[in-house]
């Protein structure tokens, strides 16, 4: 099957999910400063959400240019992945709205997690359609980061209970980590196009 109904149903679901989380934020009844001081929690639990939805539509848009056909796993790996990111915009409200509670927190970090498994199931159902030499199984190699980043948001959620701070951080390095850009895919296509 082709890929692009996948690719334009997930594009069109990322961009509801950064709408919905946007529309958390209500107009200040005032035009002071002031007014805005009490959306401060909001705004930076929107930002750092905004950031994780950039990163998933990111990668994604890179994996999928690995792919050359979809079928029926594919297309249900997908949408697992794409329920999990659904649910970023509610525990993004709660934490926001909460002042980023420790209960809040640990169930954003549960989502954040779930949707590294998610990520991570695609990945493997997509190489296993195309085979263990197909060019994305050859860009992903061992997927430290995507391992090392499960493995994060454990401890993080973990950590919610006794220190709510720390499993926000671990949250922020875990997106810096992937904001740094993974180039594997864009180096294999430039290296098969410098090939041919």
């Amino acid at each position: 099957m082709n890929k692009t109904r996948l690719e334009a149903f997930s594009d069109g679901v990322l961009a509801i999910i950064i709408t919905i989380m946007v529309l958390e934020f209500k107009v200040p009844k005032d035009t002071s400063f002031e007014s805005v001081l009490p959306l401060f929690h909001k705004f930076l639990s929107y930002i750092l959400s905004f950031i994780y939805v950039g990163i998933y539509w990111n990668n994604h848009h890179h994996m999928m240019h690995a792919v050359k056909t979809v079928n029926g796993k594919i297309l249900w790996a997908n949408l697992h992945l794409l329920f999990w990111l659904s649910l970023i915009p509610f525990t993004t409200a709660w934490i926001g709205e909460h002042h980023f509670a420790a209960f809040p927190m640990m169930l954003y970090g549960i989502i954040l997690m779930m949707n590294g498994i998610a990520f991570n199931i695609l990945q493997r159902v997509i190489i296993q359609h195309h085979g263990k030499d197909s060019f994305l199984s050859k860009a992903v190699g061992t997927d430290f980061k995507g391992k090392i980043s499960v493995v994060l948001y454990l401890i993080a959620v973990v950590l919610t209970k006794y220190y709510t701070i720390a499993s926000g951080i671990i949250y922020i390095i875990v997106a810096i980590m992937w904001l740094i850009p993974d180039n594997r895919i864009e180096r294999l296509f430039e290296e098969e196009k410098n090939n041919n």
